[in-house]
């Protein structure tokens, strides 16, 4: 198995909502905002190469929405998966398999592009299956009205109509799949939205976890500091505890999807909880 980061764009949010009920004055030290309150965002993603599969692990927001809907979000930077992919040799026909940890437009928005002339919509990965699992299916096909406006049925109905879709397995008992059906074991949580899919991998003598929406930034380690896009907030520090001590008693490495500024982070055991350890870059870790 190999391993490769795939940056697929940054963007910008707000830093109130990023934070929830954490005051600007505490959150601006770890992420400042600018005159605008909004806050670095990346949509980093992973690329797994394990045999003849290669497997992409969520997909940034793509670039099919229009100049308004962007407007809201602030692009910056010169950062995309085609790019990316090529850095590592590869070209986006080449992904068998397209794994999202949760169907938010900023996680699974380039899944899904215009066709040629702008009639409809094609998988972006014309050679790939698409996973989800059923109930995070069910949940953001009828959406709530708090996440509407973040399943975008144009991003999602298409994966099922191109015939394309897959569904993961929800274990029956407990929150943990172990060896999951694209070789990775996925960890369940209902915190942000209901059945993210967290993935563990044991890779050159590490664990490595990608954190998707579970810990977006090194600035959300303390566990008061969740999301306001959270459906379920105190849901969200038990999942978000339970995860941050296993992940310091044994040594995780965590890629963080969200975080501009640092690629992975440890965390060690203080007297004030779990915090920081120590910042690192992929490259330094794994290769």
């Amino acid at each position: 198995m190999k391993l490769y980061t795939i940056e697929s764009g940054n963007f910008k949010l707000d830093g109130g909502a990023m934070f929830g009920v954490v005051p600007k004055s505490i959150w601006n030290k770890t992420n400042p905002a600018d005159e605008n309150n909004m806050i670095d965002i990346a949509a980093r993603c992973l690329l797994v190469e394990d045999g003849n599969r290669l497997t992409l692990i969520d997909t940034g927001m793509g670039n099919k929405q229009n100049d308004k809907f962007f407007g809201y979000y602030y692009l910056w930077g010169n950062d995309n998966i085609d790019d990316s992919l090529k850095k590592h040799g590869f070209h986006r026909d080449d992904i068998t398999d397209v794994f999202m940890t949760h169907l938010h437009f900023d996680h699974c928005g380039g899944s899904i592009q215009w066709n040629k002339d702008k009639t409809g919509y094609e998988p972006a990965f014309k050679n790939a299956k698409f996973w989800t699992n059923k109930d995070h299916w069910e949940w953001a096909t009828k959406p709530n009205p708090r996440e509407k406006a973040s399943f975008l049925k144009e991003n999602i109905l298409p994966m099922e109509s191109s015939g394309q879709l897959n569904f993961v397995d929800v274990p029956s008992a407990g929150d943990f799949l172990e060896n999951g059906p694209l070789g990775f074991d996925i960890l369940y949580v209902d915190g942000h939205t209901d059945k993210q899919m967290i993935p563990f991998f044991n890779y050159k003598g590490k664990k490595l976890v990608f954190a998707a929406d579970l810990l977006p930034t090194v600035g959300h380690i303390p566990l008061p500091y969740v999301m306001g896009y959270d459906t379920r907030p105190l849901l969200t520090m038990s999942e978000k505890e339970k995860f941050l001590t296993n992940a310091a008693e044994n040594n995780f490495y965590i890629l963080l999807e969200h975080d501009a500024h640092n690629q992975i982070c440890t965390l060690k055991n203080t007297e004030k909880g779990v915090r920081l350890k120590d910042i690192h870059t992929f490259d330094e870790i794994f290769n």
